[in-house]
């Protein structure tokens, strides 16, 4: 039993030095507001995936929920698409890693603002690489890529 006394106090130590990385920003009701300040109701389209904006009686755009992997971890953010099915904001709801936080700056999601599914939205194209967050910033890219790809042009 005098390895007890010699392995609890090291075993505290580990667990609390453990940092714990994950962070949630906002909620996906928070983001949607954030997103489209002005909307009234919002509709699910897609199961806990996929809402229409509406305000005044009138399609404000539409809020998408996805997730893709970091270089470890899963990311989860979300896309505001106008109604014409241009990004209208990209936000990080969630992230996992312990580093590469920087996609959720301000200036780098502010690059998917405008774009559609015609758009290149190619890393070091016209999205900037974020060095020490290649794979997040690459990942969140393809995910922004294929949301327009999937409802820019259905979700009208």
């Amino acid at each position: 039993m005098t390895w007890v006394r010699y392995a609890l106090p090291a075993a505290a130590i580990v667990s609390a030095a453990s940092p714990a990385y994950a962070v949630q920003y906002l909620s996906i009701e928070e983001a949607q507001k954030q997103a489209f300040p002005s909307a009234t109701n919002f509709t699910e389209v897609q199961a806990g995936r996929v809402w229409k904006a509406e305000a005044g009686g009138k399609v404000a755009g539409f809020f998408v929920f996805d997730r893709v992997i970091g270089k470890h971890l899963f990311i989860d953010y979300a896309v505001a698409l106008t109604p014409g099915g241009a990004v209208h904001k990209v936000e990080i709801l969630q992230y996992r890693e312990s580093y590469g936080g920087e996609i959720r700056s301000p200036s780098w999601l502010a690059q998917f603002v405008g774009k559609t599914g015609g758009s290149a939205l190619k890393i070091n194209g016209d999205i900037r690489n974020i060095s020490g967050a290649t794979l997040s910033s690459t990942h969140v890219t393809e995910g922004v890529k294929r949301i327009l790809a999937a409802y820019a042009n259905r979700l009208r």
